[in-house]
C-alpha cells in the first residue's frame, strides 16, 4: 500500500512540473529565417506568430510568390526551433521515465 502511496504522490508531483512546463514553455520565443535574412518570423512556444519583417527590397511586384515562400520558409523555421526548444524541456523534466519513442509531451 505505501508503494501506491509513494507512486501517486509522484505523479502529483510530475503533474505539477508539467503544468510549469507548459507555461514556460508558452513564454518561449522563437526567431526563424529565410532568404538569408530577408525575411523574420517569431513565434511564442505554442506556435502562435508574435512577429514578421520583411526587407523592403522584397517589395515588387513581380516577387509575390517569392515573398509567399518565404514567409512559409521563416515560420517553418521557427517552429522547428520552438519544438526543439521545448523537447529539450520535456526532456529534462522526463528524465528517467520510460517513455516510448515518437511519444509527444506535452499532450
Amino acid at each position: 500500500m505505501r508503494d501506491i502511496m509513494g507512486m501517486m504522490g509522484k505523479v502529483k508531483e510530475m503533474q505539477a512540473k508539467m503544468e510549469q512546463m507548459q507555461a514556460e514553455i508558452a513564454e518561449l520565443s522563437a526567431e526563424g529565417k529565410a532568404g538569408g535574412g530577408l525575411v523574420t518570423v517569431v513565434i511564442s512556444g505554442k506556435g502562435d506568430l508574435k512577429s514578421l519583417k520583411i526587407d523592403p527590397s522584397l517589395f515588387k511586384e513581380d516577387d509575390v510568390e517569392i515573398l509567399e515562400d518565404l514567409i512559409v520558409a521563416a515560420h517553418k523555421d521557427a517552429k522547428d526551433k520552438a519544438e526543439a526548444l521545448a523537447a529539450e524541456k520535456t526532456k529534462a523534466l522526463t528524465a528517467g521515465l520510460p517513455i516510448p519513442p515518437g511519444f509527444k509531451l506535452p499532450f
